[in-house]
């Protein structure tokens, strides 16, 4: 053994070798775990398709049951105002049961006193129980603040409803209920009661599960808030959120399904639930505001392929030696010639110096040895270039950080010029608030009501001026963009409405004066965006138009294009030098240092409107003063 190792410590073929194999060890680790891991992100890739399309079948089962109730419903609705009978009614609601074997319930609930002769409550229920359908007159009770009464009222049109019923009803099913109720109106749109039809949340449940991808795969299904309306732990329904048990600190991926589910989402991601990393696929019902989640274990999908590790380790060990072996037999070759001239050199160095080492064309390890003493002034006038390099990098990057080191001081600069901006801005119109005050306190009953009046307006002024600047120092920091990109876009937004609403709260700061308004769209014309920041982009405009422009022709238009819409705040005035046009959008910055403000209201509502999906334009054809352009895209 100990000669051996002798063997190998002498031997520079084997010391290349188990250098050559010490450096492919990680690469061939490395590449083999590539492979491996770029295999399981596949495997879980296919299994996120599979579960995903899973949920896209089972959703269109829960559709085709679901549109067989609204199809019942909708057309009983209908038989049942035009024959307004009390036993009309009970045939109706059996009718509906019993010719459709899907639907497990149906009632019909009536405004007071539409039949006298029963008082204030009628309502007719049917409910299926294993073969059989039954049809009763409910007992009296309040079920006009029912879930499945009160909202289709208010709202004026047919919508589902999930509920845990277990004491209205003279005849329940199994309390859990999923109901679609449609109001009932006459022929002179009086309304007169609710046609409600009804799916058990068990029968749902079967529906739903029918087919899962793996064993131990669930589903589960929420609705209003993330409550659970479906879920393989009954103890949950109703009583708990998707929120619930979820750490926000520690459960952010929770959160985040959670908030991708209630804003009716589509889509995978990777959750850990339970301690257990799961894909979970959901979908939102259409038609509700219910969403329907897939969870499937990332053990069970990966449990065949985690085997492959015990198939791995041995393909390494086997694949190390082979390299060994090989790499061995290519150096022991390749350097024989150095053995050779180790020979020569050794005669030199005995004293024979009639030995002669030939120069070579040959340009391996040998050649360059023998080559060496030509090659070294190039060796050293090479090194020279690099050390003159290293000095000019040297210097390079000593400019630099001088450079760095002048930016840092402007911008401490610019930051304590900020700083006394906020401060000025903020202490005039607070200087004017404190002074009035004071005014008021001490010669209140000097004042007559005009005077208290203007005083009391212009401290409100100045007050709604300090209310602007804290809006905008909010909107601009860190937690107010974090707030702003994640603010819903998706509401609709009625454009004519909220450009009036705009104009209305524009004049609480300039009652004086002429605002315009015009639209080439119609009152219903809407977009999907955020209303709360576009109706501050829109104000801001305004609001500067108001402050900057000579106040005679201020106009805020609508129009539309193809596939956008846009709102125009054009005015009459000074306008803006086409110099300052190109920093206008910038923050903290102003065109005039002297006028009041903060530098942000622009370069906010530019950033607004990027956030929204749209743009902020500024008009330089427009001479006769400012006209600025907010474009936002239609959509579906």
């Amino acid at each position: 053994m100990r000669s051996i190792i002798k063997h190998i410590r002498q031997s520079l073929s084997w010391k290349l070798s188990l250098g050559i194999l010490l450096m492919a060890i990680p690469i061939f680790t490395l590449a083999l775990g590539i492979l491996f891991v770029q295999s399981r992100n596949n495997v879980k890739r296919e299994a996120t398709k599979h579960a995903a399309s899973v949920v896209n079948t089972t959703m269109q089962h829960i559709s085709r049951y679901m549109n067989i109730v609204q199809t019942a419903t909708d057309l009983t609705a209908w038989d049942v105002i035009n024959n307004l009978q009390p036993d009309s009614l009970l045939y109706y609601s059996n009718y509906v049961v019993a010719f459709n074997s899907h639907i497990d319930g149906c009632s019909i609930s009536l405004e007071p006193e539409v039949f006298p002769q029963y008082g204030r409550y009628f309502s007719v229920y049917t409910v299926r129980e294993t073969d059989t359908v039954s049809t009763v007159i409910e007992e009296e009770y309040e079920y006009f603040d029912r879930i499945w009464y009160k909202p289709p009222k208010q709202l004026g049109e047919a919508c589902w409803a999930v509920y845990y019923d277990d004491e209205s009803l003279a005849l329940v099913i199994d309390g859990m209920i999923a109901s679609y109720s449609k109001p009932l109106y006459k022929a002179d749109s009086s309304f007169i009661g609710i046609i409600s039809t009804d799916l058990s949340l068990i029968r749902l449940s079967k529906i739903i599960t029918a087919e899962k991808p793996y064993d131990d795969s669930y589903f589960f299904m929420t609705g209003d808030e993330g409550r659970y309306y479906l879920h393989p732990d009954s103890a949950q329904l109703f009583t708990h959120t998707i929120f619930s048990d979820a750490d926000p600190d520690k459960n952010a991926d929770i959160f985040a399904l959670g908030h991708q589910m209630t804003t009716g989402q589509q889509g995978s991601m990777s959750v850990r639930i339970n301690g257990e990393p799961c894909i979970v696929s959901y979908q939102p019902v259409p038609g509700t505001n219910w969403s329907l989640a897939l969870v499937c274990n990332e053990r069970t999908i990966l449990h065949n392929y985690n085997r492959l590790a015990y198939i791995l380790f041995p393909l390494i060990v086997i694949g190390l030696l082979f390299i060994l072996l090989f790499s061995g037999f290519t150096v022991a070759h390749a350097i024989d010639p150095l053995y050779k001239l180790t020979e020569t050199l050794q005669h030199i160095a005995d004293g024979q110096y009639d030995e002669h080492i030939e120069r070579t064309r040959h340009h391996d390890v040998v050649g360059r040895l023998q080559n060496s003493f030509a090659a070294m002034q190039e060796s050293l006038s090479r090194h020279v270039n690099d050390i003159q390099q290293m000095n000019a990098e040297a210097t390079r990057r000593n400019e630099e950080l001088v450079r760095a080191s002048e930016l840092a001081k402007e911008a401490n600069r610019q930051k304590s010029l900020f700083i006394q901006n906020v401060s000025h801005q903020v202490r005039t119109p607070l200087n004017i608030i404190m002074g009035f005050a004071q005014v008021l306190k001490e010669n209140k009953s000097f004042l007559s009501e005009e005077e208290t009046k203007g005083i009391t307006d212009m401290m409100r002024h100045n007050a709604m001026m300090l209310e602007r600047m804290l809006l905008m120092l909010s909107d601009s920091s860190v937690r107010g963009m974090t707030e702003e990109r994640y603010a819903n876009k998706n509401e609709v937004v009625f454009c004519n409405d909220l450009a009036r609403v705009s104009i209305d709260k524009t004049r609480v700061h300039y009652p004086d004066l002429p605002f315009r308004f015009s639209t080439d769209v119609t009152d219903d014309f809407h977009i999907h965006s955020n209303r709360l920041y576009l109706e501050r982009s829109i104000r801001e405009l305004l609001y500067n138009a108001g402050k900057y422009s000579d106040g005679k022709n201020i106009a805020l238009s609508i129009n539309r294009t193809y596939d956008t819409v846009r709102f125009i705040v054009e005015d009459t005035g000074p306008g803006i030098a086409e110099e300052d046009a190109s920093r206008l959008f910038e923050m903290f910055t102003k065109v005039n240092d002297l006028s009041e403000g903060l530098g942000l209201g622009l370069a906010l509502t530019k950033h607004h409107i990027r956030n929204l999906g749209g743009d902020l334009i500024l008009d330089t054809s427009y001479k006769a003063g400012c006209r600025f352009i907010i474009e936002l895209p239609i959509g579906e």
